[in-house]
């Protein structure tokens, strides 16, 4: 299993024109993060999770010709609002992309890009094929999928699971149920947006500490905001076998 970080960062706190903060004027590449999303390929299939602002260049910069299926997380807009971007794998695979959901994500997806589901479809706009999931195990293109219900604040959201890898964004609560679901996994993909406290997201302490009452190899924190600080530096502050991803960020699992 190849893992690609394709975006670790958030609409929250992004910079404004002019803003002076160490984060901003830095010339690391590990502090310039697109919205948060992942891309993973296994066993010759090629999966994203969200579809954020970023989708689009995301995508080319990565150099993904080959997209089998999308899962959301939930229905924020920085998590969805690339869908349209999807029309170039419909054209070139010439097939319906299969979308994966809740169903209050589809629901607003089908709000948000109504023109997807007219009845009178203009020529050349994404075609999908919807599929709502819960909380029951399911398969994409003949792979287990495994839901792993979290809170973002007042809002479900779902992390998933596929093999040794777990992926959880916009998160301040975890269950002890779903830890059952994360134990053993060999990479544990977090949120950790900054270092006060948030009302709906980890911060950088609460991260570390779900990852440490964990059973997991390895943890990489996601969802990381320009207000938690330059990436060498946090790097160098995280406990062993946890790190901070960036984007471009690969992992291989076998």
């Amino acid at each position: 299993m190849k893992i690609r970080f394709l975006g670790t960062g958030t609409s929250q706190g992004i910079p404004v024109i002019g803003c002076d903060c160490d984060v901003c004027k830095s010339l690391d590449f590990r502090d310039k993060r697109f919205r948060t999303s992942v891309h993973i390929e296994t066993k010759g299939k090629s999966l994203v999770i969200d579809t954020g602002p970023d989708f689009r260049m995301q995508m080319l910069r990565a150099g993904i010709s080959q997209l089998d299926s999308v899962l959301f997380t939930h229905e924020h807009k920085d998590h969805t609002a690339g869908l349209d971007d999807i029309r170039p794998f419909n054209f070139k695979q010439k097939k319906d992309m299969p979308i994966y959901g809740r169903q209050q994500v589809i629901d607003q997806i089908k709000q948000e890009f109504s023109y997807i589901f007219s009845d009178l479809k203009y020529p050349g706009v994404p075609q999908v094929q919807p599929h709502v999931i819960d909380h029951q195990n399911f398969k994409v293109e003949g792979i287990k999928v495994i839901p792993i219900p979290v809170m973002h604040n007042k809002l479900p959201v779902l992390g998933f699971r596929i093999g040794d890898f777990t992926y959880i964004t916009d998160a301040n609560f975890i269950s002890d149920q779903s830890k059952k679901l994360i134990a053993g996994s060999k990479i544990l993909v977090l949120n950790a947006l900054q270092k006060p406290p948030h009302q709906s997201h980890f911060t950088l302490h609460e991260a570390i500490e779900q990852v440490q009452s964990m059973d997991v190899q390895e943890a990489y924190f996601t969802h990381v905001s320009h207000k938690l600080g330059l990436h060498h530096q946090i790097e160098a502050e995280l406990p062993e076998g946890i790190h901070l991803a960036y984007d471009g960020l690969e992992l291989n699992l076998p």
